[in-house]
């Protein structure tokens, strides 16, 4: 159901944030700004370059950011981020190795915004950990133009179900699939927050945006210079709604979903 949240914390283990790393923010902006209706702020960073809020009328909803120096010296394609709310980030980064993972980044305070970590779930699939500052996470969730779900997609499922589980004492739901693998949701207080699923191939986030309409959305996407991964697909048992999947022009993977 389409919710805004600017009015409440997110609870431990839920996703509650999105960023996308790019090589070109004033690009970036542009695309985003066709597909989603977005509007920006910018914002200036430490090093003297900026970072651009988007904007849903007065809802902040994602970030489009600068890639770090290392990702520049790689020539990385974008790439989106997920963000898990936790209590306390300290004590899930320190809990991280022994739930089988590693931290990659922080813990680091951001100013006054909160405290951030990046963590590698076993089998990867770098994952983002929020403890809310002044900053609480994305102010809708589940609408036209804001997040609206995430799913892991991993060679090793099992590891990181426990994974999640050990770091923020998820609940799971399984669902059987038709090449006989599992689908699984994990859960905070009886409500399912984020899928993970196998994959053959490395490890990823994969990050839905809500939209009224998938088709049309595509073709706003597509004259922005978008490619179609995925094309839209009817909804099914594990994913009501109508989904996508584009690439944008710097490479930054998302999807699209229904709502």
């Amino acid at each position: 159901m389409p919710e805004n949240v600017s009015s409440r914390r997110y609870r431990h283990g839920e996703p509650c944030w999105a960023d996308v790393q790019t090589r070109d923010v004033e690009a970036g902006k542009d695309f985003y700004r066709a597909v989603f209706g977005w509007r920006f702020q910018d914002m200036p960073t430490p090093d003297g370059r900026s970072y651009a809020q988007a904007y849903l009328d007065d809802d902040l909803v994602a970030v489009v950011a600068p890639q770090n120096p290392h990702q520049e010296s790689l020539d990385s394609e974008a790439r989106w981020n997920i963000y898990f709310a936790a209590d306390d980030a300290r004590a899930v980064a320190e809990e991280t190795p022994y739930a089988g993972g590693a931290v990659q980044f922080g813990p680091e305070d951001v100013a006054d915004t909160g405290v951030m970590v990046f963590v590698d779930p076993p089998g990867g699939g770098t994952t983002g950990v929020w403890q809310a500052g002044t900053h609480t996470g994305t102010a809708r969730y589940n609408q036209p133009g804001a997040l609206s779900w995430a799913e892991l997609l991993t060679p090793e499922p099992q590891a990181a179900v426990a994974f999640f589980q050990q770091l923020f004492g998820h609940e799971v739901t399984e669902y059987p699939q038709d090449d006989g693998g599992t689908y699984t949701r994990l859960m905070v207080d009886e409500a399912e927050v984020a899928g993970i699923v196998a994959t053959d191939g490395a490890a990823s986030w994969q990050i839905y945006f809500g939209v009224s309409d998938v088709a049309d959305t595509v073709r706003k996407a597509l004259a922005a210079g978008a490619e179609v991964l995925v094309a839209p697909e009817a909804e099914d048992e594990e994913t009501p709604g109508a989904t996508a999947t584009l690439k944008d022009p710097q490479g930054g993977v998302f999807s699209l979903l229904e709502v």
